[in-house]
């Protein structure tokens, strides 16, 4: 039996990034503003242990936000002996970080290595080094490379971070970006469509003009087209689109710190329903019959994204095709495959 895996997120806002890249403001998306302690780290560790119900399980602590590895040398070995402490009683199983490429070296991956340190993402954002500089992240994709290998030679789960509508890329730039992170062989990415956030520079150049955000519909198109590429390399995605919290959420929303973007609240879904949508057009299409009403044979893992975000995909087809669509849950059916049967004919 797999373990039930769970993750303890601890925020370490803006902590060790000496740069103000233009769409980022870590306050906002962590939520959070004072900086963190080894008692806060306990304090979080303790809260969430009590709540996981699983006896058979994974527990992971991860420290989100900032640059880790940029923090003062001193503060991450606070934070880390906290949380390894929890590894050594045996309630923690291991430590995950993010941090930018260029923090990291031989020394930095040796005191990682000590204190149990499993899994590093890295911030890439883009591999075009022309992007990098227009958003000012301070690095280039010679060192997003060298980390890369850094990290997987010293035996670490590497991961990476990339966003789609910075400002200037293109679709074709971040399919570019894609097949660069490919080749460094990432276990895990996440994927972030731009959002602008207040009291960044983007949103100076958003309220001037110069920067147009992607609409909702042009980041799942390009995100679809990343999933395509990652999940046929067998790259796991575990994320798509930013948390859904208090401040990161819909632009019209009182509180929201989001002023432009393709925000929605199931944004991975949206992605991975659009997938789907394609998969059964094109198995339809292959019918050599008009068909008024089809049944589609799923796992019940894949019900939900066959049919949309809010029966979006059932609704298309029938506005589009004019084919009315059953949608049942057949577990003997593995899960990514599905069935389609025709039930009715023009």
């Amino acid at each position: 039996m797999k373990k039930k895996e769970y993750i303890i997120p601890i925020f370490v806002p803006h902590l060790g990034c000496q740069n103000n890249c233009t769409f980022c403001n870590q306050k906002t998306i962590s939520g959070q503003t004072k900086q963190v302690t080894a008692q806060d780290v306990k304090e979080t560790i303790e809260y969430y242990l009590k709540n996981f119900r699983d006896d058979y399980r994974y527990v992971e602590v991860a420290f989100f936000g900032g640059s880790f590895t940029g923090i003062e040398e001193e503060k991450q070995i606070e934070l880390l002996e906290a949380a390894y402490e929890y590894i050594k009683m045996g309630k923690v199983n291991s430590i995950r970080i993010s941090t930018r490429p260029d923090y990291i070296n031989r020394e930095i991956l040796k005191r990682l290595k000590k204190y149990r340190v499993k899994t590093i993402e890295l911030g890439v954002q883009s591999t075009n080094d022309y992007i990098l500089k227009k958003c000012k992240r301070g690095h280039t994709f010679a060192d997003v490379e060298k980390a890369s290998k850094m990290i997987r030679r010293r035996g670490f789960i590497l991961g990476h971070q990339m966003m789609v509508g910075l400002p200037e890329s293109t679709a074709l730039d971040e399919i570019n970006t894609a097949k660069d992170l490919i080749k460094l062989k990432p276990k895990i990415v996440r994927i972030y469509p731009v959002l602008v956030i207040k009291g960044t520079e983007l949103e100076k150049e958003y309220q001037e003009g110069e920067y147009i955000p992607l609409t909702l519909n042009q980041a799942t198109e390009r995100c679809k087209e990343l999933v395509r590429m990652f999940n046929a390399k067998k790259i796991e995605i575990i994320r798509i689109g930013l948390q859904n919290t208090e401040s990161i959420t819909d632009p019209n929303k009182e509180g929201s710190e989001v002023v432009a973007g393709p925000f929605h609240p199931a944004f991975r879904q949206l992605v991975e329903s659009s997938l789907w949508y394609d998969s059964i057009v094109a198995k339809i299409k292959k019918i050599n019959t008009k068909v008024k009403k089809v049944q589609i044979e799923a796992n019940s893992e894949n019900i939900n994204h066959i049919i949309g975000h809010k029966k979006e995909n059932i609704e298309k087809l029938k506005n589009t095709y004019e084919v009315e669509v059953l949608v049942e849950a057949n577990d003997l059916i593995k899960p990514g495959n599905f069935e389609v049967h025709i039930l009715e004919e023009y």
